[in-house]
């Protein structure tokens, strides 16, 4: 049976997409900071690592345990993410780098740890789990844009660096999900001192209040996360989610000026 790695599965998509492959019948190797609140039941096909994607003996020990476990890594999935909003002056350089550190660098050191294994057997996927704010962005979002478009661009170079080896890169990019990315996974930072942001805020809180009214579940990523995986061909981008549909093609057909008054209307009505 193939097997995938996936970060971030102790809720939300990387639960739900370690759930689809498991009950596909895949080995499933889900990793999260802290193992023990899992409640994933004891499975002989799944095993529950811990994984933090800052912490690179970890990274080390999960990829180990896993290919130790089920002879070898197919699919890598990088899930684990989150969200930091606020004007970038309330943020100080240590949150702004855990933002990176997170969901980029982590993101390509497990990606560096996984690929010797792949590149030995020339054959494995790996898909990056981007955002439709890795191609459009949102009010106060700085960081979080930043590292979205980051992982946009560096799957994109990862395709031509990797197809001559066997391995392919994808990105999923969803919408508006059903997941606890406004709780724990989300990071706002605000200075009451800041005023001047206070109209930005209020305005950025009813934008996401209309495009968060019809979230889809975390199902429907992992369906597009499976079928990332299992694309026989060399598609690069893969949508999840009528919203990530509707809003990257309007983002393609609009120049940036058009595009961009389109948002700032949401944000007033």
């Amino acid at each position: 049976m193939p097997a995938i790695l996936i970060t971030g599965a102790s809720s939300g998509i990387g639960k739900a997409t370690a759930l689809r492959f498991h009950a596909e019948g895949w080995n499933v190797i889900a990793t999260m900071r802290d193992p023990s609140g899992s409640d994933f039941a004891e499975r002989d096909n799944l095993l529950v690592t811990r994984l933090d994607v800052t912490d690179p003996a970890s990274i080390a020990a999960a990829v180990a345990a896993g290919i130790d476990r089920f002879g070898a890594i197919d699919v890598l999935l990088n899930n684990a993410g989150y969200g930091a909003y606020g004007p970038l002056e309330a943020f100080s350089a240590d949150r702004i780098r855990r933002q990176f550190d997170t969901n980029v660098i982590g993101l390509l050191e497990v990606t560096k740890a996984v690929l010797p294994h792949m590149r030995a057997r020339r054959s494995g996927s790996i898909v990056n789990i981007s955002s439709i704010g890795g191609q459009i962005t949102f009010p106060l979002g700085t960081l979080y844009h930043g590292t979205k478009f980051a992982v946009e661009g560096l799957s994109e170079a990862l395709h031509y660096e990797l197809e001559p080896l066997g391995i392919r890169v994808c990105i999923v990019e969803p919408g508006m999900i059903n997941t606890d990315f406004g709780g724990r996974s989300f990071d706002f930072a605000m200075d009451e001192t800041l005023t001047d942001y206070a109209p930005t805020a209020e305005a950025m809180g009813r934008l996401f209040g209309k495009l968060a009214s019809n979230p889809s579940s975390p199902d429907v990523v992992a369906d597009v996360i499976w079928q990332a995986a299992n694309e026989p061909g060399d598609q690069l981008r893969f949508r999840a989610g009528p919203d990530a549909v509707d809003l990257l093609d309007r983002r393609k057909q609009q120049d940036d000026a058009s595009f961009i008054s389109g948002i700032k209307a949401l944000m007033t009505e």
